[in-house]
């Protein structure tokens, strides 16, 4: 009784702080292993693409004449969101970017006749997947803030893009990226292996220290709010083999990520933010695969990210993952050369 007493505690204060529903979970094993685990949870088709950028791609923030612009350093495979944003991917180096949405981040205002440069939100992950090779590396460069980030509404919608951003590289290294009352806060530690979306991960590590105290064996919350999600990859994600079988570990993290998913169809007239899982992601750093897994379709694709031309010059390659296609393997010669799809600027 005393458990669930503190529990529905917990689960009041942050019941008015949910936002819509993903999850990212890091896992480390022996010899080096280290994989990077998130659900895409959203109330609607989010037409997801898979795309490989080679190294020296010319970009722009997309805001303007102000706008950001740079060069890629760094070949990557990403996940896109209806092909104007980057949501999710894995660089060449082992570095893996993904945002998740926090209903609480307020960003700086962007001036476009000012002095500082801008860049469009859509491309944030983007950006940091092209530039750094570790989290330290991008944690160094951002944290004076040498551009201002800037978003806008979801074409179509009346929702306002606000999201964080979670950093996880090759050594085990994680970093957790928000915007809190307008000004950039950096959770810089390995030991950051757990996001969800709301509440602030600062609430979230409070809630963390919480469950510590509680063995999972005894009582794991269930329901498919971000607090008990995070209790729940937390635990699991500890709990499954420490292995550096490539074919255990991977499948022990998928299983992760399954548990804290969002079954699909869930919908809620009184938490409307409460979406249903629409794919998954996993990216083995070590060996620089990357596997996805639409909920819609059986089975899962992978992609070894080193089989790729990724010179400067190589063509940008697209796998178009058209509505009910089923793809399951080893997809490489699946893509297609294609044109960059452009950021969704202002």
């Amino acid at each position: 009784m005393k458990y669930l007493a503190q529990f529905m505690l917990i689960v009041f204060l942050f019941a008015v702080k949910e936002g819509r529903s993903c999850t990212r979970v890091v896992y480390k094993g022996p010899n080096q292993t280290v994989i990077t685990a998130r659900s895409m949870d959203w109330r609607d088709d989010i037409a997801a693409n898979l795309w490989v950028f080679p190294r020296g791609i010319a970009r722009s923030g997309e805001v303007g004449p102000q706008s950001l612009k740079w060069t890629s350093q760094y070949g990557s495979v990403v996940s896109s969101a209806w092909d104007i944003a980057t949501v999710d991917g894995l660089n060449e180096k082992g570095l893996v970017a993904n945002v998740l949405w926090l209903v609480e981040s307020t960003y700086p205002k962007f001036d476009p006749a000012g002095p500082k440069k801008g860049l469009a939100i859509s491309a944030w992950a983007q950006y940091v997947l092209d530039n750094f090779a570790t989290v330290s590396e991008a944690v160094s460069a951002l944290k004076d803030e040498p551009f201002v980030i800037v978003s806008d509404y979801i074409p179509g919608t009346t929702k306002f893009t606000t999201i964080h951003l979670s950093l996880s590289d090759a050594t085990g290294d994680n970093a957790i990226f928000e915007y809190i009352n307008g000004k950039l806060v950096i959770h810089h530690d390995a030991a950051y292996t757990v996001m969800t979306n709301s509440p602030i991960f600062e609430d979230q590590l409070a809630l963390n220290r919480y469950w510590q105290g509680i063995p999972g064996t005894i009582m794991l919350p269930g329901t498919n709010r971000a607090a008990d999600r995070f209790v729940r990859a937390s635990y699991y994600i500890n709990a499954i083999p420490q292995t550096d079988d490539v074919r255990l570990s991977v499948a022990s993290v998928f299983s992760v990520i399954r548990n804290c998913s969002v079954p699909f169809g869930i919908s809620s007239e009184t938490e409307p933010n409460i979406s249903s899982t629409r794919w998954r992601s996993v990216a083995d750093q070590k060996n620089r695969i990357y596997y996805f897994e639409n909920v819609l379709v059986p089975g899962t694709l992978w992609v070894d990210l080193a089989k790729f031309d990724l010179k400067k010059g190589a063509p940008t390659m697209k796998l178009d993952m058209k509505q009910g296609m089923a793809i399951n393997g080893i997809s490489n010669n699946l893509f297609k050369a294609a044109q960059p799809f452009k950021f969704m600027g202002i």
